[in-house]
């Protein structure tokens, strides 16, 4: 494994602590290497790896922002190191998949990407959605004065029902204050609704604030999201209590939100 570089590497101003850590897992070299190169030109630190054991271990040594993972490592199921991997890693999920099938971008959605993007791709979006999708990482800092009470209770966050949305920490707490795991595009999904309590947003809207792109024909990247945030909210698809649906409207948090911290409201 190693760290993309490019003839251009001399024009950035490239830091280990400000820029973005992209890992790249594709078992064809020759992708590797272009993506490599051109995301090493625009200022993003890369990384490769060609198969599971590789990502593991990049993931555990050099804590990448966002992983760009191909469906396809030769004898390898793209699906299910993503499953596995979600089990205990919370960051950026850009999936890669050599079909334009539905059901691909649906089962990595579900599986916990945060997005997707079809080969052949240009690199340009390539970049753009590496960069949306690490806007969007999760990061988890330690509770300080700053963030959280005298009774360790977060200080700028978003209450309903009975979780709380420390916006310090970017996590979900239910009610026994034990973490509720969520991926950077749930979190951020959470985080619209709940500051929208009672509002209709649609899918477009919800896409546009959370993915920073507009909708492609048939995505059901939010529904996606949706059903996924409301299984770990306990709240039931069929008839939920918390995120209803509103036909040919969009989505609403349909309880009343609290905020505490520097800018308080209701």
């Amino acid at each position: 494994m190693r760290i993309g570089t490019s003839p251009f590497s001399a024009q950035i101003r490239l830091s280990q602590f400000t820029s973005l850590r992209v890992l790249v897992v594709d078992d064809d070299e020759d992708i590797r290497d272009l993506v490599a190169t051109y995301l090493g030109s625009q200022g993003v630190q890369v990384f490769e790896a060609e198969s599971e054991a590789g990502l593991l271990d990049c993931v555990a040594r050099d804590a990448p922002d966002v992983i760009l993972l191909d469906v396809n490592l030769g004898r390898e199921d793209g699906f299910a190191i993503a499953r596995r991997l979600r089990a205990s890693w919370h960051g950026g999920l850009l999936m890669v998949t050599g079909r334009g099938d539905t059901v691909d971008r649906v089962v990595g959605l579900e599986i916990g990407a945060d997005d997707y993007i079809t080969k052949p791709f240009e690199l340009r979006e390539l970049l753009a959605r590496i960069r949306s999708v690490g806007r969007r990482t999760t990061v988890t800092s330690p509770v300080s004065a700053e963030t959280s009470n005298s009774a360790g209770q977060p200080t700028d966050a978003l209450r309903f029902e009975e979780f709380t949305l420390d916006l310090q920490r970017r996590t979900l707490l239910n009610e026994r204050h034990e973490t509720v795991a969520l991926t950077t595009g749930e979190y951020h999904l959470l985080k619209v609704l709940a500051e929208n309590a009672g509002r209709i947003l649609s899918r477009d809207q919800l896409l546009q604030q959370t993915h920073h792109r507009d909708a492609a024909p048939f995505d059901r990247t939010i529904d996606v999201q949706v059903g996924r945030l409301r299984r770990k909210l306990g709240d039931n698809g069929k008839e939920p209590r918390l995120i209803k649906a509103v036909r040919g409207a969009g989505y609403v948090l349909s309880c009343n939100v609290t905020r505490s911290g520097p800018n308080d409201h209701a």
